[in-house]
């Protein structure tokens, strides 16, 4: 195994599936050669040739438009968009064209197209960059979305992403692209869309969340862990579109209190679809209102207050006394 990052862990499952399968093509503005805004595409134009590693204009209805079409003649391409806030001119294309296509045509033809977009904040970035859509992309029915928080699984949902045979959005958190190493294994490898991860059991709240979030939960239930004795289940959804609700809801029967934490904004935010399952599924387990600890409901801010307006320990902190106390 090699110490990789995030962008690096990504890079290489790129590589090992445009080496297994001819089919497999990558395209986006400035993938080519400058290998992409984060460098995760670096090297693969030189490596697999232009024909494969492909250079578009500045267009993203145009990205996703021709990605669609190489997808039904055959190819499997892997469509970059510098960043999810820029998704909303291709939506037309993914909600209306790709997602669609298998319904459309009877189950006749599918569209295995992966689309990869950095997201998230906590980098400081202008206007659109940091928006964080998830839920936008969940309410299209036949489009799948997945988020990694963790190189290792970077690298396996995109290579299942790619396997899959209809349109996969891999969300990258951008704060996590280099914030951390971690061993990852050499040889290709899956993580099946649809399987959350338990980052720590725990017995007294679940904590759910996403992205650069999961690494924010983990740090507070260790500390009150130390600081406390108490016990802090933190589960990674890795994947929202399928979601495991069966180990969502495993987790609830057993600690009766739920927080779910993500850097979207609240109002119609994906934390509102789990609440919203967990009380049709195991209302009766719970011992306490749930919780959403959320961005607000503001554009994404400008630098100096992104701190206050993510999701920070201050607030979980908050949050987890207010549901032991209920």
């Amino acid at each position: 195994m090699a110490q990789l990052t995030m962008v690096q862990a990504i890079n290489q499952a790129l590589a090992q599936a445009m080496e297994a399968d001819e089919r497999v093509m990558v395209l986006g503005e400035d993938v080519g050669k400058n290998g992409g805004v984060f460098r995760a595409t670096e090297g693969l134009q030189q490596r697999f040739g232009e024909h494969r590693v492909v250079d578009t204009p500045l267009a993203e209805s145009a990205i996703i438009g021709t990605s669609i079409g190489l997808a039904l003649n055959g190819m499997r391409p892997v469509a970059e968009l510098q960043f999810m806030g820029f998704i909303y001119p291709a939506m037309d294309q993914l909600a209306t064209q790709a997602a669609r296509y298998r319904f459309r045509t009877a189950g006749q033809y599918t569209v295995p197209l992966v689309v990869r977009a950095p997201f998230g904040g906590g980098v400081r970035t202008p206007e659109l960059h940091s928006d964080s859509l998830e839920a936008l992309c969940t309410h299209t029915p036949g489009l799948k979305v997945v988020v990694p928080s963790t190189p290792v699984d970077a690298k396996g949902l995109l290579l299942a992403a790619i396997d899959d045979p209809d349109p996969v959005l891999v969300l990258e958190p951008m704060k996590l692209y280099r914030a951390f190493r971690q061993e990852v294994p050499e040889e290709p490898y899956r993580i099946p869309l649809g399987q959350a991860r338990i980052v720590r059991e725990g017995t007294d709240v679940t904590v759910i969340s996403w992205g650069a979030p999961v690494h924010l939960t983990e740090k507070v239930a260790a500390r009150l862990a130390s600081e406390r004795g108490l016990s802090i289940e933190v589960i990674d959804v890795r994947s929202l579109v399928p979601l495991d609700m069966a180990t969502l809801v495993q987790s609830v029967e057993k600690t009766g209190r739920l927080i779910i934490v993500h850097e979207a904004v609240r109002t119609s935010g994906f934390a509102g679809e789990i609440m919203a399952r967990i009380n049709e599924e195991v209302f009766y387990s719970l011992e306490a209102p749930m919780i959403r600890l959320t961005g607000y409901d503001t554009p994404y801010p400008v630098p100096q207050v992104e701190d206050d307006w993510l999701p920070n320990e201050g607030r979980l902190l908050a949050a987890i006394e207010q549901v032991l106390q209920d």
